[in-house]
């Protein structure tokens, strides 16, 4: 399991990165469709609270994660599995941006998030446990970030053609069920900390299936 390197990060740091990528990234690009609406809620949920070290902490792991694989695609490197389909496809003209932002959201959520509350703990010197309080949270923030992009990016009753199989096509996607999965999986990943080929093994499975179920949802549809 790749661990990330002692966090100094802080996350008004993640933000200004987030914001700067932002800039970047072009319109129509596929990941900027999901980095768009991440760094909105990003910064509406960062200013609304004050947040602890623990919270701290895990939120700037969590982003973290994601931003290593962009770096890695960006630099001709092979980004988690899970990442490689939106990497893949994010400019392909039958993938609809609904897609490339759910497809995002199951990436950072299914195995970023796994991996950073095992990176927290590391950093904290805790267990998963005295995280769980704060994962609830970070889960909070991506139920927004979900609804968020359904709101924005469902497509209108003018478009109902592409609409259906879109809505059959994401429909099996649950966060909930994500989230739930996620949390065994950061606490599988803790509990083999000190068997590193299980740890390794298992974190790859975990990128592979997270990855399938991304590559699944960016199947082009039909203009």
């Amino acid at each position: 399991m790749a661990q990330l390197e002692q966090c100094t990060t802080s996350v008004d740091a993640v933000v200004s990165r987030m914001r700067a990528l932002a800039a970047e990234l072009p319109a129509r690009d596929g990941l900027a469709v999901f980095h768009r609406v991440y760094l909105t809620v990003v910064e509406e949920t960062h200013r609304r609270r004050d947040g602890g070290r623990w919270a701290s902490t895990l939120d700037v792991r969590f982003a973290e994660r994601y931003l290593a694989a962009v770096d890695a695609g960006a630099q001709g490197r092979r980004p988690p599995a899970c990442w490689r389909p939106l990497f893949a496809f994010r400019r392909h003209p039958g993938v609809r941006p609904l897609q490339f932002a759910l497809a995002g959201v199951n990436a950072h959520i299914g195995h970023d998030l796994a991996l950073a509350v095992v990176d927290a703990c590391c950093s904290l010197d805790c267990e998963p446990a005295e995280l769980e309080a704060e994962f609830d949270r970070v889960g909070d923030l991506l139920t927004v970030l979900e609804e968020r992009v359904r709101e924005d990016l469902m497509p209108g009753p003018d478009l109902l053609r592409i609409a259906d199989p879109l809505i059959h096509l994401l429909g099996a996607w649950s966060l909930e069920r994500a989230r739930d999965a996620t949390w065994a999986a950061a606490r599988a990943l803790w509990a083999l900390r000190h068997l590193p080929d299980l740890a390794a093994e298992f974190t790859e499975r975990l990128d592979a299936a997270v990855g399938f179920a991304g590559r699944m949802m960016l199947t082009p549809l039909p203009d």
